[in-house]
């Protein structure tokens, strides 16, 4: 058992730099920024370091008071949720602009919340500049921190002074060992509906336009004493449709987060069905040796008949062969079905990548394969099967010994994969096997 960490969360109006700083603060550039308004949307959160304090930092989407499109209204309720879950609150406002309307705003929620603050006086790039930061007090604060996001400048006298607040937070004990999982799919599939659902409250924004979610969001929640990571990610959109900056380094962080996932649950739109795009996604997990869920978003908008759900499945095999060995579950998640079947199929494929196969029991396994089906003899030579090792998990990899590796056919190669499963499982595991010289 471990102490949760405090969280920090960054809030303001759009543009004022929050994500700058969230980047240098964390040292990897991990929120989009861009001088487009309002480019980041959702909460994105990171573990982060000052002078031997760890904390989580929240970067959120621009607060926007009065906006009246709807994505803004949502921003709008993100900031507000955000202020609610902080530890401590920083309070930025920019320095060249100067107070506004929407700063006096969000100022006023954030004293209302009780919860330790900081203002602070971004794009104070020098000590002319940090004359222009006493007009903030007007918004009822005493202490104002002129800082520069850009260049770094007082960032660490601003960070000493949030990590002085940490000892008199009562922090939660929180369970060790979680299981990271990534969503991805295309966009609208329901990747931010199924986050949503499974926390049973709003933690990204979800609206009917495609692409709301543009980065990825780590979200820890507990199932039944087990801790996990999930990950939900901007949609995969086809290459051809990244046509501007934003969406190229969406489509970006999509890809890291399935570098970074152990399982990945493929989310596919059963409206419209299996696109090219959904086999690429998910080739390119099997291919990085993430552990693989299919999830049959919105079927409680197919019309069914008792055989409706096995023909679904079987067409999404005959476009993509190897998902025959890879779970297919059928979800809606507007109405929360089967949605925690996701969950605990994650639990059952992160155990599977982490079994290890005694090497009695594989070769007693290699023995039975070759007695049921021998290997053809190719180019006028006996092939033979001398041993076989597993020797790394996560994903699994499986050694086999011959005396002509190199020789073995195709036809061959999949039929021991095959008689692997069925004697040993790893369902929804990817699996590695070489074959080397004897």
């Amino acid at each position: 058992m471990g102490m949760r960490l405090p969280v920090v969360a960054i809030v303001g109006r759009p543009n004022v730099g929050k994500s700058t700083l969230f980047n240098r603060i964390v040292g990897k550039r991990l929120a989009i920024v861009h001088e487009q308004e309002g480019i980041t949307r959702d909460r994105m959160a990171r573990e982060a370091e000052w002078t031997g304090h760890s904390f989580m930092l929240v970067d959120t989407g621009g607060y926007i008071p009065k906006g009246g499109d709807i994505i803004d209204k949502e921003v709008k309720k993100q900031a507000l949720q955000a202020v609610e879950e902080a530890d401590v609150i920083l309070l930025m406002v920019d320095t060249r602009i100067g107070i506004t309307a929407e700063d006096e705003s969000i100022a006023r929620v954030v004293l209302r919340s009780g919860k330790p603050f900081l203002v602070l006086a971004n794009k104070a790039d020098n000590e002319i500049l940090d004359r222009d930061t006493g007009i903030f007090h007007r918004m009822g604060v005493k202490t104002i921190y002129p800082i520069s996001g850009l260049n770094g400048r007082r960032i660490g006298d601003m960070l000493d002074a949030v990590v002085a607040h940490f000892d008199a937070i009562e922090l939660e004990n929180e369970s060790e060992d979680a299981i990271r999982f990534a969503v991805v799919g295309m966009p609208n599939a329901g990747k931010s509906s199924l986050t949503n659902a499974l926390l049973g409250r709003d933690q990204q924004i979800v609206t009917n336009i495609p692409g709301t979610t543009r980065d990825a969001i780590d979200t820890e929640f507990t199932y039944y004493g087990q801790r996990y990571v999930m990950v939900d990610t901007a949609g995969l959109r086809r290459r051809a449709k990244i046509n501007d900056s934003v969406e190229y380094f969406s489509s970006l962080r999509t890809q890291q987060a399935i570098r970074s996932a152990e399982v990945v649950v493929a989310l596919v739109d059963a409206e419209k069905g299996f696109a090219v795009q959904d086999a690429r996604v998910m080739e390119e997990v099997i291919r990085k040796g993430k552990g693989l869920i299919v999830a049959v978003n919105k079927w409680d908008l197919v019309p069914k008949t008792d055989k409706t759900m096995k023909a679904y499945t079987q067409s999404l095999i005959d476009e993509l062969f190897v998902l025959r060995h890879y779970p297919i579950l059928f979800i809606s998640t507007t109405e929360r079905r089967r949605i925690f079947k996701v969950v605990e199929t994650v639990k059952e494929i992160h155990a599977a990548r982490q079994e290890r196969i005694g090497t009695r029991a594989l070769n007693l396994f290699l023995e039975d394969v070759q007695q049921r089906k021998q290997p053809p003899a190719v180019q006028g030579r006996e092939l033979k099967l001398n041993y076989i090792s597993q020797v790394r998990t996560a994903p699994p990899l499986i050694i086999i010994h011959s005396n002509h590796p190199s020789l073995i056919p195709t036809s061959y190669k999949r039929y021991l994969e095959n008689r692997f499963r069925e004697t040993f499982g790893f369902r929804g595991v990817p699996l590695s096997f070489q074959f080397r010289q004897k």
